[in-house]
């Protein structure tokens, strides 16, 4: 199902897919410390509604004493999903509207989707990375992480990583 979501959503979810560890947490971090230190916790995401091309979301969480559904947009509810590891549904009628079937040989899994994302963005960066030296790579990786430029910081980990595998 086709979601469209804004940058800062997608570098949200992007980050806690790639595990990174910003130096200060995210909005949606934060969410999740926030219901984590009040012992509240995250059970499913339900895409509950579709109006005009746009996804309605609810958060279904429970505490010590009380289970209750809360509004969300439902580019907020993956990237919270995503960090607490619970799973995202929907209902059949939004699937028949929004839904695309898609044949077996153009399915791929989270990893490989993942793995994409860090391509294109490995990409798109600089050639710069190539031409720098462990230690200045490290030193920069620390710069755009206090800058919270997460999408480069994945491709200078990459780069990283492609050196420490040769």
């Amino acid at each position: 199902m086709p979601i469209v979501i804004g940058g800062f959503e997608a570098q949200a979810i992007a980050v806690a897919l790639e595990k990174m560890n910003p130096s200060r947490p995210l909005t949606h971090d934060l969410m999740k410390n926030f219901m984590t230190a009040f012992s509240i916790d995250l059970h499913e995401i339900i895409i509950s509604d579709l109006q005009e091309g746009i996804f309605f979301s609810k958060l279904v969480c429970s505490s010590d004493h009380d289970t209750i559904e809360i509004d969300s947009r439902t580019s907020d509810a993956i990237a919270l999903a995503v960090r607490f590891g619970c799973p995202i549904y929907t209902y059949e009628n939004i699937l028949s509207n929004a839904g695309i079937v898609m044949d077996e040989k153009n399915q791929t899994s989270e990893t490989e989707n993942a793995e994409a994302i860090s391509a294109t963005v490995a990409e798109s960066a600089d050639n710069d990375l190539k031409n720098m030296n462990v230690e200045e790579l490290n030193k920069l990786l620390n710069e755009v992480l206090e800058s919270e430029d997460y999408m480069r910081a994945i491709a200078i980990r990459d780069e990283l990583n492609s050196r420490k595998n040769k």
